[in-house]
């Protein structure tokens, strides 16, 4: 990539749009402001345009543009992508109908699964066959082709999904379908689920097919619209955007596989999460994230963060890959291991049928926001309860550039504690319990359902609210060492310039370990490093110094439904690296379910190669720190810290006040981005990265 100074990040939440700008020396320049739903595009290029005003920077100094976005997830979640048909293999019209057996609430006979994104009407079958070997069984009906194409036609369909059983084990008919299709009907957008996922399993893959088709075109127009606002800013820096995986990728590829940014968000915070951990010696880490609609966590464990084969969308949000499923749509691409549940600052608080307070998932989302943002909204909001309690500056966010009404959002607060015979304070305090609620059962999916006692883990907060929330929540799950990073709430913007260029290839690979030789699986593996690698030297990375190549095995027990992922020690495998993968496996299998079956049966499911750009200079500077970083006067104003301790004066300061001896709490730290709230009994200090570590001493 070219060296300039400048690097832009770019993350849009469902309530901001959060843009950070790093120099080469590890300073920072932010801008947060209200996301546009009407075109999320347009914010981005507002405050672009302001940032560089603000700060006389030339466009053409930023090397590197990283987007993350939330584009394909709503599309879906709104059912808003355009229309899709599928063609199949004869008999498998409603693969999509009948799914899997799973339910996230398996004893609600009122449960419904979320509607085929492909009407009945929409799916059209196929003569043909070929084997689970390969082999051909049935010929093509290539004369059938022509009858659909028109039906099509008369639909108005504008995408298409391409997914015939056993095609991973031989692509030949696929391809002939896709080619006719794509000459036959130029103007619709064609997707084959073996340039997507070769893969074994037929729902999942005609799923995962489904979906890219649905909002492949939605994506493209998103990024075509961006690329012009860039242009427009005379930003001339490719645009790279944020993978569910945790790389990035350069937006053409994205317009074409747009499954692969799903969790685009998110997982630009836990790969930042991930980096400062490892740089900061912090083994073992629960990455919070909590927003304006949304709160994520996420575990590190040995450095690390754990990445599911599969992960569903469209189902609201959910606690967890592996633990609950049933809820949406799968998609079977790389994707960081988040839990999420619907509590964020703009989550809605209202009296549910049994008399008590409810906390989301329903948001207020940007428009029209919390009450106390003046916008139109009337239902309070965990950021009301948070303005009353005082831990948020009275007058003003973001630096004074977004006003509060206080007067409203007691209004609001109070109109709630009324039916319940509560004061506001306690109104507004119970809110913020029930939502530290929600937000401990994502904590506890990923530690304590899995086996880990959270105790262990320091809590990363980041997000515009985690920083408020963080020391309450670690005292009711018992954790007792929070860090709070710089710029924690634009956190994701700057996660996602500290990812590398990534592309993860994938194959079948379905045969017995024993039957299996040595060169057969390096021959196998060879084919998806040589097109990674290709893909890599488009980027620039044109040596194999600067590419890094992992090459991952599914693998499954015989008869066992889903299969785990291992990672092979170097490439091209040895007798050696070849013969440690069963003993990795079951270390696995016993990590995640806690035993190890004797004498069953071992098979490979897929092959995978991550292969990674290596940047010529660190992605991630020695230390970070804000640039023009605003004065915090010092004052004082009254917070309230639950019934035992009540409302204290606490001070209010700024980071760079924080010394790196513990400073005893109360305090109030605000920051242009967030505010963070050291409660009573718990200590602050600053290390030499710039973090604040709070630790509780009672």
């Amino acid at each position: 990539m070219a060296k300039s100074d400048n690097r832009l990040g770019v993350d849009i939440g469902g309530t901001f749009t959060d843009i950070v700008m790093i120099a080469r020396d590890g300073t920072v320049y932010s801008k947060k402001l209200l996301s546009t739903p009407a075109d999320y595009s347009a914010a981005i290029e507002d405050g672009v345009a302001k940032l560089f005003s603000e700060l006389a920077i030339d466009a053409r100094s930023v090397a590197e543009f990283v987007h993350a976005t939330t584009i394909a997830t709503n599309t879906i979640i709104e059912r808003k992508g355009v229309k899709v048909a599928l063609v199949t293999t004869a008999g498998f019209r409603d693969v999509l109908e009948l799914a899997r057996f799973r339910s996230p609430r398996p004893y609600d006979i009122e449960f419904r699964k979320p509607a085929p994104l492909v009407p009945r009407h929409l799916r059209f079958e196929v003569t043909e066959r070929v084997a689970a070997d390969g082999s051909v069984v049935q010929p093509l009906d290539k004369g059938a082709l022509e009858g659909i194409a028109q039906a099509l036609e008369r639909e108005h369909v504008s995408a298409l999904a391409i997914c015939f059983v056993n095609s991973c084990a031989n692509n030949a008919h696929e391809v002939q379908v896709a080619k006719f299709f794509s000459a036959r009907l130029p103007a619709v957008s064609v997707t084959a689920s073996t340039s997507l996922l070769p893969q074994l399993g037929e729902y999942e893959r005609s799923s995962t097919t489904v979906i890219n088709a649905y909002i492949r075109p939605v994506v493209k127009n998103y990024v075509d619209a961006l690329e012009k606002r860039l242009k427009t800013l005379r930003i001339g820096a490719p645009l790279m955007i944020m993978q569910s995986s945790g790389g990035i990728s350069p937006a053409a590829m994205v317009s074409d596989m747009p499954i692969t940014i799903i969790e685009s968000g998110p997982a630009a915070g836990v790969l930042g999460g991930q980096r400062l951990a490892t740089h900061a010696g912090m083994r073992d880490m629960i990455v919070f994230d909590m927003g304006g609609t949304t709160a994520k966590a996420t575990i590190i464990e040995d450095f690390a963060f754990g990445v599911s084969r599969e992960a569903e969308v469209g189902g609201g949000a959910v606690l967890g890959q592996r633990m609950i499923k049933g809820a949406g749509y799968p998609v079977q691409v790389p994707t960081i291991d988040i839990a999420e549940v619907g509590a964020g600052g703009g989550s809605i608080a209202a009296v549910d049928e049994a008399g008590g307070i409810r906390v989301g998932p329903r948001s207020a989302g940007a428009d029209p926001g919390p009450v106390c943002y003046d916008r139109g909204g009337t239902q309070p909001t965990v950021t009301d309860a948070n303005l009353l309690l005082g831990y948020l500056n009275a007058q003003a966010l973001v630096g004074g550039e977004l006003p509060l009404n206080f007067e409203k959002a007691r209004a609001a607060v109070k109109q709630i504690g009324r039916g319940l015979k509560l004061d506001e304070t306690a109104t507004a305090y119970g809110i913020h319990l029930i939502a530290n609620a929600t937000m401990l059962r994502a904590l506890r999916a990923i530690s304590s359902e899995r086996g880990r006692d959270p105790a262990k883990f320091i809590l990363l907060a980041i997000g515009g609210n985690g920083p408020v929330h963080a020391a309450s929540l670690a005292e009711a799950g018992g954790l007792t060492h929070v860090v709070v990073p710089p710029v924690a709430g634009l956190f994701s913007a700057l996660g996602m310039l500290f990812a590398d260029v990534e592309h993860q290839l994938v194959k079948s690979f379905y045969r017995e370990l024993r039957k299996t030789s040595l060169a057969e699986f390096n021959a196998a593996a060879a084919e998806l490093v040589a097109a990674g690698r290709a893909q890599l030297a488009e980027q620039g990375f044109t040596t194999e110094a600067r590419q890094r190549v992992v090459i991952s095995v599914d693998m499954k027990y015989l008869g066992q439904t889903s299969p785990l992922a291992v990672q092979l020690a170097g490439f091209p495998a040895t007798a050696e690296t070849f013969g440690d993968l069963p003993r990795a496996f079951e270390a696995e299998h016993l990590k995640i379910f806690g035993y190890v079956p004797t004498g069953d049966t071992m098979q490979f499911v897929a092959l995978k190669a991550i292969c990674s750009g290596v940047p010529e200079t660190p992605r991630m500077p020695d230390r970070v720190q804000r640039g023009n970083e605003r004065a915090v006067k010092a004052v004082k104003r009254k917070a309230y810290y639950g019934e035992e301790r009540g409302w204290l004066q606490t001070p209010v300061i700024s980071r760079a006040q924080i010394s790196d001896k513990p400073m005893p709490g109360p305090l109030i730290v605000e920051e242009y981005d967030t505010t963070v709230i050291v409660r009573p009994g718990w200590t602050a200090r600053r290390d030499a990265w710039n973090n604040i570590h709070m630790e509780r001493v009672q």
